[in-house]
């Protein structure tokens, strides 16, 4: 699955997971994506668009 926003173009930010010894490990923490169909220049598409671009409004969804 892509991990990066249509849109916007989000992708996954990288950070530590910090254990009780504060033992720091790698991880990603990813976007909320949705597979969602947009009308992309009056054809249908299915992209992933993160939830922020969603309630904004930022794409159109197709009906």
């Amino acid at each position: 699955m892509a991990k990066v926003c249509h849109s916007c173009g989000k992708g996954p930010a990288f950070g530590n997971s910090r254990s009780h010894s504060m033992v720091a490990t790698r991880r990603r923490f990813n976007p909320n994506l949705q597979k969602v169909r947009i009308d992309d220049r009056g054809r249908t598409r299915r992209v992933y668009v993160c939830t922020r671009c969603l309630k904004s409004n930022k794409v159109t969804k197709a009906a």
